[in-house]
């Protein structure tokens, strides 16, 4: 490609997780470092409320059952002191059968209507925490499709999984427990405090006393699992950018041909025994602290006894009945508290990740539609032109554009093809033309219109694109056609076939088009994969064809073949082929020689020739016995 080579965007920007992408250690040292704490977002707290918004009625319906099962839950226990000292020790003598009858039962009554309570309210939190994960998700996903080229250039493909996997994945429990588990243990808790002072205010005071320096002691213990969070999800990020590398076809061949397997594996063992020390470091962070909280909770019922002895013998009335439903009240504590405890973590913990979504929520695409965008002017459709047009990659060097005030003009059916050394721009042309990159300065115009003017989508429905690296999904040869045309008929995949001269090739599999073609299409030949390309792009029937060396990478008898598809393709309609070798492009309209980022010659095939200039070289070049071609780094 030559932006690679001419120091354009795609070159060192992480080729969206390929091989080329890898990072050295201190690119991933000072990434870590970057990112040990989570981004600062604003309104981080207000930004995660709002996600619940859409489920406002199912919230109200959750709260109102949360409610109801704390407030359930509070009164069995009050039964148990009237179960005491009515029901087995009644001051009148003996125990009483029938009150002890009617409170057992209430008590049992009671204990049902809160289990079913509890499952409608885990259905209702389950569901309301799913949907905004999914819409979450998918929010994410949606702004990913809509981000610029340049992004994924820079950005490992592994990491940007990783957003949508871990870090969505992370906030999962958080979400579907949030709601139930604070307003519920919250509420338990207040009616346990209520339920305690009624029963005796004095124990009272000593069973809550220290709970608001575990309040404090919790605040601390947060950010460490905060922070620590942060540094899990970036292993995990780099966990799976490495299996994203090295598992893939690419990936696995390459480390094969170099004998580089060990050396995969221990790459990967590093990063799993960093991701190992993290999350035995995040499940031990704030054991101790739940540890003491438990302790403390637990012991608190024989403080009690102690200190209701003390009552008694001060004057104090207190039944044995009092004693039994307090501490049975206040052992109520202890889960709610931990609880909510281990819910407020979850929440600071769930910050970072929730900071980190939406930091990739929050950037901007630098390529988007104008307020006042245009769909192309179907009557000059076809027509593309280049207007001093300089073009610097986003990671390039001001000084150094790629382009440099190229200035050309194609009509409707025009063939206009691009030569010149490898580097020299002639690639980056075909970037500009779908608004990939957004020209530096100048203007890039199609069908009369300046392609900042028009809505992408419309832009982009008119170009069809053929590259040299040409991506298949893991599908059926059918399936990978009909990206192109989702209603696309059987008939018109065959038309497609037939005129990119591949459907004898489908019709000679056993499944014909229901051929599953593997991962990018390797159980293809490079011939097969660029002429189903090629009947992809013939589908869509877009009137601007851009062909970016699409036979350079192929033998020669494949591309002979090639080629008698793209010139069927290219019939009719207007055609920039970004060339490598000229003998693909000598019948073009007109010729276009980029050197350096600027057109330095343009003209037919045979006015170029006579010129004897740079085209005329690379001819000369192209054209030596094989043996010394090699050595031209054309």
């Amino acid at each position: 490609m030559d932006s690679v080579a001419s120091g354009g965007g795609m070159r060192g920007g992480g080729g969206g997780g390929g091989r080329g992408g890898r990072i050295s250690s201190a690119d991933t040292d000072a990434q870590k470092a970057a990112n040990a704490d989570a981004p600062k977002i604003p309104h981080l707290v207000r930004r995660i409320s709002g996600l619940f918004s859409p489920h406002r009625n199912a919230i109200i319906v959750t709260m109102v059952l949360v409610l109801v099962g704390a407030a359930i839950s509070v009164i069995p226990p009050l039964l148990t002191q009237r179960a005491f000292d009515q029901g087995l020790f009644p001051k009148s003598g003996g125990p009483d059968l029938p009150v002890l009858f009617v409170l057992v039962g209430a008590m049992v009554g009671l204990w049902i209507a809160s289990a079913g309570v509890g499952v409608w309210q885990t259905y209702l939190t389950a569901t309301v925490g799913n949907k905004v994960m999914g819409a979450m998700r998918m929010r994410l996903f949606g702004h990913l499709q809509r981000m610029e080229l340049a992004f994924f250039t820079r950005t490992k493909t592994g990491i940007i999984q990783s957003r949508l996997q871990n870090d969505v994945g992370g906030v999962a429990s958080v979400l579907n427990n949030t709601i139930s588990s604070v307003l519920g243990n919250t509420v338990t808790v207040i009616a346990a405090v209520v339920a305690m002072l009624l029963l005796s205010w004095q124990m009272t005071i000593v069973a809550v006393v220290l709970l608001p320096l575990l309040v404090i002691a919790q605040r601390r213990v947060g950010r460490v699992r905060a922070k620590i969070a942060g540094e899990t999800q970036e292993s995990l990020s780099d966990m799976t950018a490495i299996t994203q590398e090295t598992l893939s076809v690419s990936g696995i061949l390459l480390a094969k041909s170099f004998n580089q397997q060990r050396a995969e594996v221990d790459r990967y063992s590093a990063e799993n025994r960093n991701q190992i020390r993290l999350q035995v470091k995040q499940q031990m962070s704030g054991q101790w602290f739940f540890a003491i909280v438990q302790i403390f909770l637990s012991i608190i019922p024989a403080i009690i006894y102690l200190v209701a002895a003390y009552l008694i013998r001060g004057g104090v009335d207190i039944t044995a009945g009092t004693i039994v439903a307090f501490t049975t009240v206040q052992s109520r504590l202890l889960f709610p508290t931990v609880g909510l405890l281990r819910v407020v973590l979850d929440l600071q913990t769930s910050g970072a990740l929730f900071a980190r979504i939406f930091e990739y929520l929050d950037l901007d695409p630098a390529i988007k539609d104008s307020p006042d965008a245009v769909p192309v002017d179907e009557r000059k459709v076809g027509q593309v032109s280049f207007e001093d047009v300089t073009f610097v990659y986003p990671d390039g060097e001001p000084d150094k554009p790629t382009l440099r005030g190229m200035d050309f003009r194609l009509e409707p059916g025009q063939f206009g093809a691009f030569v010149g050394p490898s580097g020299a721009g002639k690639t980056t042309v075909s970037y500009l033309v779908p608004r990939l990159y957004e020209a530096t300065s100048g203007t890039v115009r199609f069908a009369g219109t300046d392609v900042r003017d028009l809505t992408q989508d419309d832009l982009v429905a008119h170009i069809g694109i053929v590259s040299q690296e040409t991506y298949l999904f893991h599908a059926t040869i059918g399936e990978n056609l009909r990206y192109a045309k989702p209603g696309a008929t059987d008939a018109e995949l065959e038309a497609a076939a037939r005129a990119a001269n591949i459907h004898a090739t489908i019709a000679s599999f056993p499944e014909g088009y229901d051929t599953v073609v593997g991962e990018r299409g390797y159980r293809l030949s490079g011939g097969e994969k660029q002429r189903i390309a090629i009947a992809r792009v013939m589908l869509k029937d877009p009137p601007v064809l851009i062909l970016d060396e699409a036979t350079s990478a192929l033998d020669s008898i494949s591309e002979r073949v090639v080629q008698d598809a793209l010139d069927e393709a290219s019939r009719g309609r207007t055609t920039i082929s970004i060339a490598h070798r000229l003998s693909t492009v000598r019948d073009a309209d007109v010729i276009f020689v980029v050197d350096r980022g600027r057109i330095v010659e343009r003209g037919t095939h045979g006015e170029l020739l006579s010129l004897d200039g740079v085209y005329a070289s690379l001819h000369r070049q192209q054209n030596v016995p094989a043996e010394s071609a090699g050595s031209l780094g054309v």
